[in-house]
């Protein structure tokens, strides 16, 4: 009776969410090599690398951009390291791509036209962040619960050799019909533990009720931080542009650990801000900090280094990571295309698997009649 059930949830919950799975598995395949794709299709993303001694401070970039670009002002400066252009956001409009030696502009872009669309589709499903993500989430979550159920499925009722073959062998000689129901059924079983773990890790960006769910259980505590404007900032004596370049050089020299040439500096409009940089970004995690202009010590409210965090919350600061496939680098960034692909397949397997079955059942009551 369970498994007849079990059988029933899986059909209809397959069909109900069978085209929010393949479009957000089929760009989240994508969305994985961007950075990859990117930096074969344009050239000014890369420059020639120098010494580090002669990378240039925000500053210097920020007057660069002032003078090439009269009316338009830098709010951040992102740096990627030695061998890469720096990126300004001017105005919150465009993107100034730089390069970091000579403060040279190398291009002006708006954003990627081709992965923004891929990105609304994987994270709206290209209906607006209000329905969408909602839309997007709640697909996520009945993908979530016919993995499960797609596992009892799976399990053979018997472990002798003809079952065994049935669930772990895909028989490639056979007919369409059976080739399709083991690529459902074999690939799926194979899939399955990173197919959860994308999931989980897409549900924790979707809802917050699930996310501090599994935050709770993995041991975290939800204890108060210090709100940013709980602290006074008092205004530096000179432009607060100075101050970013002494916080983007503490950040590099003395509080880095990954990539310390790959920092992100902001710029703020007022001299009573708190100057925001982000390190350590490496392998699909960052380290946020927040520093006093005057003084350059770092905020109450900054992060910590992800090795000296508390598992929950260093498993809360990788989730990204985790559902990207970057944790790993290249090796897992090719493991989570590879199950994306698998599961955008899933739905049009399983699809045939039930057409299948409904043309067997139609046509023997035709002969019965």
């Amino acid at each position: 009776m369970f498994k007849k059930i079990n059988g029933w949830l899986h059909l209809w919950l397959g069909l109900a969410s069978g085209i929010i799975v393949v479009i957000v598995s089929l760009t989240g395949c994508i969305l994985v090599f961007e950075q990859e794709i990117n930096n074969l299709l344009y050239p000014y993303l890369t420059v020639e690398p120098e010494a580090e001694s002669k990378y240039l401070p925000p500053s210097q970039i920020y007057n660069s951009i002032a003078k090439a670009l009269p009316g338009k002002k830098a709010g951040s400066i992102w740096y990627h390291g030695l061998d890469k252009s720096a990126h300004v956001t001017v105005n919150s409009d465009s993107t100034v791509y730089v390069n970091p030696f000579s403060g040279e502009i190398l291009a002006v872009a708006d954003h990627d036209a081709f992965f923004h669309f891929m990105d609304e589709g994987h994270r709206n499903l290209w209906m607006g962040r209000k329905i969408g993500k909602a839309v997007v989430g709640w697909g996520t979550f009945i993908f979530f619960l016919l993995l499960i159920s797609g596992l009892i499925l799976w399990y053979p009722k018997k472990w002798n050799k003809t079952n065994i073959n049935k669930s772990f062998k895909i028989k490639w000689n056979a007919k369409f019909k059976r080739v399709n129901y083991d690529l459902h059924n074999v690939l799926g079983f194979y899939s399955l533990l990173i197919a959860v773990v994308l999931a989980c890790t897409g549900l924790i960006m979707s809802f917050s009720w699930f996310s501090k769910s599994v935050y709770w259980l993995t041991g975290g505590t939800n204890s108060k931080r210090q709100k940013q404007q709980e602290i006074k900032i008092q205004p530096p004596p000179n432009p607060i542009v100075y101050s970013s370049d002494k916080v983007w050089y503490k950040v590099r020299k003395e509080m880095a650990v990954h990539e310390k040439n790959a920092i992100i500096v902001t710029i703020p409009d007022h001299n009573d801000e708190a100057i925001y940089a982000c390190t350590d970004m490496h392998n699909g995690s960052w380290r946020d900090l927040y520093f006093d202009p005057v003084t350059i010590e770092a905020l109450p409210y900054s992060g910590k280094r992800l090795a000296d965090l508390p598992f929950a919350d260093w498993l809360r600061k990788s989730n990204y990571a985790f559902h990207v496939g970057a944790v790993g680098g290249l090796f897992t960034k090719i493991i989570a295309f590879i199950t994306s692909l698998i599961c955008a397949s899933l739905p049009i397997t399983g699809f045939y698997v039930w057409w299948g079955k409904r043309k067997k059942v139609n046509k023997n009551k035709r002969m019965t009649a």
